[in-house]
């Protein structure tokens, strides 16, 4: 025998007198509707150029020249990242090499 589910109280009236339904909880007093807890998102896996997962901590190493941008320096080939800090956006990593703050993309790396 299955314990029954607590029906939450509903968020825009805070009234209890809530309907549940398969997606959704429908509040009977004002009528709003608002989806049951969604199963959590799996989190993002960034893969290094070698198909290495990356996480937090890691240290990576350059595998090609990077040109800065508004610079006319270069990040050479084997320099070395240490304690990456993974980021949502089109470069998916943030470190500090020789100092300064970069924001690298996962495909010009490899796990060192």
């Amino acid at each position: 025998m299955s314990t029954p589910e607590a029906k939450p109280a509903c968020p825009a009236c805070t009234l209890e007198d809530v309907i549940a339904h398969a997606a959704h909880w429908e509040c009977a007093t004002c009528g709003h509707e608002w989806p049951r807890e969604a199963a959590p998102e799996a989190a993002r896996v960034v893969k290094d150029a070698v198909g290495n997962v990356l996480a937090d901590g890691d240290s990576v190493v350059l595998i090609k020249d990077l040109k800065l941008r508004g610079s006319s320096q270069v990040l050479k080939q084997g320099t070395k990242a240490k304690n990456i800090r993974l980021v949502d956006g089109d470069h998916e990593i943030d470190c500090k090499i020789d100092g300064s703050a970069m924001a690298l993309k996962a495909c010009f790396v490899k796990k060192a």
